[in-house]
C-alpha cells in the first residue's frame, strides 16, 4: 500500500495551505517546522518527521534551538540544507527576543498626530494622502499611502482605505493629507471625501478620529473645527 504524502492530503490539512487559509497561529509547531524543511523521507511526511524530532525533545523549542547541524542530520529525511534552515529560523526567533521595541505614541490629539507625522510630509511639492490605522488605544497599527497627486489634487480610493482597515483590524483611522500651497482651509473636495469615508467606515464600525491637513507651518483638524460628528 502506498504511503499518503502531504500533497495527497485534504487541502485544509496541508501546512502551507493551512497557513494561507487560517493564519500562522493555527499551525502546530510541527507543521511550522515542516514548512521550513519542505519534505520528509520515503517513510514519513515532513509533518510526521517534525513531530518525531519535537517528541524527542519533549516538544521544547528551546532545546531545538540548541541543536547543531550534526544533531539534526541524524534524523532520516533531514540533510545539511534542511538543518541549516531550521537553525537559521531558530536564530531569527532568538534575535527577535533581543530587539527592544520602541514605545508607540498615543495619537489622541491633532497636535500629537502633527508632531508624529510632520517629517513625512514636510517640504513636499505635491499632495499625498495617508491613513493611520489605530488600535482602540490610539496607537498605530499601520500607516498607508493611499494616493499621490499634483500640487492641489490627490486621487483617493475609498475602498482601499476601508479594505485595509478591515485587514489590519483597525478600531479607528486618521486621514491625513498635505497642502503644498500652504493654505489650511479644506476644499469642498476635501469635505466631500471626508464625509464619504466617514459614512463608509461607520457601516463597518470603524471610527474616523480626524482628518488633518498638513502644511510646513501648521495644520488644520476637521475634529477640532467641529466638522466631524
Amino acid at each position: 500500500m502506498n504511503k499518503l504524502v502531504i500533497k495527497d492530503w485534504a487541502v485544509a490539512d496541508r501546512p502551507r495551505e493551512k497557513l494561507l487559509e487560517k493564519g500562522r497561529r493555527f499551525l502546530t509547531d510541527a507543521e511550522l517546522l515542516a514548512i521550513l524543511i519542505g519534505s520528509g523521507s520515503r517513510d514519513e511526511t515532513s509533518v510526521e518527521l517534525c513531530k518525531r524530532v519535537l517528541a524527542d525533545l519533549n516538544n521544547d523549542l528551546t532545546s531545538l534551538s540548541r541543536m547543531e547541524i550534526r544533531d539534526l542530520c541524524k534524523y532520516k529525511g533531514i540533510g545539511e540544507a534542511k538543518a541549516i534552515s531550521i537553525i537559521a529560523a531558530m536564530e531569527l526567533g532568538r534575535r527577535r527576543k533581543d530587539v527592544v521595541q520602541p514605545a508607540k505614541p498615543v495619537l489622541n490629539s491633532s497636535k500629537r498626530v502633527y508632531d508624529f507625522f510632520r517629517s513625512q510630509l514636510q517640504d513636499l511639492m505635491h499632495e499625498e494622502f495617508w491613513v493611520l490605522y489605530l488600535t482602540k488605544g490610539c496607537k498605530v497599527l499601520e500607516q498607508q499611502l493611499i494616493g499621490k497627486g499634483g500640487n492641489d489634487f490627490t486621487p483617493v480610493d475609498v475602498r482601499s482605505v476601508l479594505r485595509n482597515a478591515l485587514t489590519c483590524g483597525a478600531y479607528s483611522i486618521i486621514l491625513i493629507h498635505n497642502h503644498p500651497s500652504g493654505t489650511l482651509k479644506p476644499s469642498k473636495a476635501d469635505e466631500q471625501l471626508t464625509k464619504k469615508i466617514v459614512n463608509g467606515a461607520s457601516m463597518m464600525d470603524i471610527h474616523v478620529n480626524d482628518h488633518i491637513i498638513f502644511t510646513d507651518n501648521g495644520y488644520f483638524s476637521f475634529r477640532d473645527a467641529g466638522l466631524l460628528d
